[in-house]
């Protein structure tokens, strides 16, 4: 049985809502979130890092890795396109741009903002985070345009990855209502039972 290391606002939420979202049986182990220090990985887990699993005698980290090890082991092709479908190119972009584009200059915010306190020092940076957080959330606000979800009408693991991310940049101020389609996207996800046992603490 899976073995997660959980922290709430964390990108383990990720994983979780997977879990629940493939209705598979694990086991929840909560840890409280550390902020990043210097050349240290310091959280409370096999790894140092958030998340980590442990199945078997496999153990892992990083949100999107693990939501395509488990999609491949236990997925049974649920909540991802078959290898050599049409959508399985959009599906692939949209796992990476979560966490490769649109969250780094989220993660420069969250750095200096809430881990050093120094945003008022590194202004410029900021804002620059700011405007690379918006060209991102522009791409998604485009691409979603008449659609339910990223891949169109059927929800994906691709969703879980992006409603982290979207997660992140409305409670950063950057995600507003400049972007409706995204809001309503948001919403729609964020009213999955899965989602809500996910982010529960």
């Amino acid at each position: 049985m899976i073995v997660l290391y959980f922290a709430p606002g964390t990108r383990s939420i990720r994983v979780r809502w997977l879990l629940e979202e493939l209705g598979l049986p694990y086991v929840l182990r909560r840890v409280t979130f550390k902020p990043p220090q210097e050349k240290v990985f310091a959280q409370d887990t096999p790894l140092g890092r958030l998340p980590v699993i442990e199945d078997g005698e496999m153990t892992m980290c990083e949100s999107g890795a693990i939501i395509e090890y488990v999609l491949e082991r236990y997925g049974n092709g649920r909540l991802a396109p078959p290898v050599g479908s049409p959508l399985r190119g959009e599906f692939l972009q949209w796992m990476y741009f979560a966490e490769a584009s649109a969250f780094p200059p989220l993660g420069v915010i969250v750095r200096h903002a809430l881990y050093k306190g120094d945003a008022d020092k590194v202004a410029g940076a900021i804002s620059d985070a700011r405007e690379r957080a918006r060209t991102a959330l522009d791409f998604v606000e485009r691409a979603l345009d008449g659609k339910d979800y990223l891949l169109g009408g059927e929800f994906s693991a691709a969703d879980v990855m992006m409603g982290f991310t979207l997660m992140a940049a409305r409670a950063l101020g950057v995600l507003d209502q400049a972007y409706p389609r995204l809001g309503q996207y948001l919403a729609r996800l964020e009213a999955r039972p899965a989602f809500t046992a996910s982010v529960e603490t």
